[in-house]
């Protein structure tokens, strides 16, 4: 549900960082992210449970997390090609999508040696990107509140992953790295274009 919050923020709290749709057709964005983004993957992975394919929806073990996120990969991607439709779509809402693409591509390729924590790498991405909104927009108090609720979000994420043994401190570091160097690079090549 990660990106569907952030899409949210985007386009509701902090309406004037994009133009494209107008605000009362915002909505369409927000049913893009959680079909494409939420219910396709859930589906997906509901699906290779149901016929064996995985022994648990919790993916606890690395070998069971390669091929969902492989489906959420591509699931991600065909929302990026709704919202990198420039005609229709502000470029940040693409370029948002893009790097959330990136994201879970790349944490499906370390996933398959290692078991990167992914809940690291989404908590690293939306706050790196929250952080490079407010910096781009310094007299928002809506996105500094934003930003501070992620980054506390993060700190309980992050400290939940450990306490329940679901990762290690470097698969969560890992993960927090991984998603904010995501964020940054992308952030970094649009703003030299």
């Amino acid at each position: 549900m990660l990106p569907f919050y952030l899409f949210y923020i985007v386009c509701y709290q902090v309406p004037e960082l994009i133009v494209r749709p107008s605000l009362p057709d915002r909505w369409v964005v927000l049913a893009v992210v959680f079909v494409f983004t939420f219910l396709l993957p859930t589906l997906g992975t509901g699906v290779l449970y149901w016929f064996g394919q995985l022994d648990s929806l919790l993916l606890r073990e690395r070998a069971q997390r390669p091929l969902p996120l492989l489906l959420a990969a591509f699931s991600f991607g065909m929302a990026a090609t709704v919202l990198t439709q420039r005609s229709i779509f502000d470029v940040l809402l693409g370029q948002m999508m893009v790097g959330m693409v990136l994201t879970v591509f790349l944490t499906f390729l370390i996933s398959l040696s290692w078991k990167i924590s992914a809940h690291g790498v989404g908590v690293g991405g939306a706050g790196t990107l929250l952080l490079l909104l407010y910096l781009n927009t310094p007299h928002s108090p809506v996105l500094l509140w934003w930003l501070l609720g992620a980054v506390v979000v993060a700190g309980a994420v992050l400290s939940a992953r450990l306490v329940l043994a679901a990762h290690t401190p470097a698969q969560v570091w890992a993960g927090l790295a991984l998603g904010a160097g995501v964020v940054l690079g992308i952030g970094i090549g649009v703003s030299s274009t």
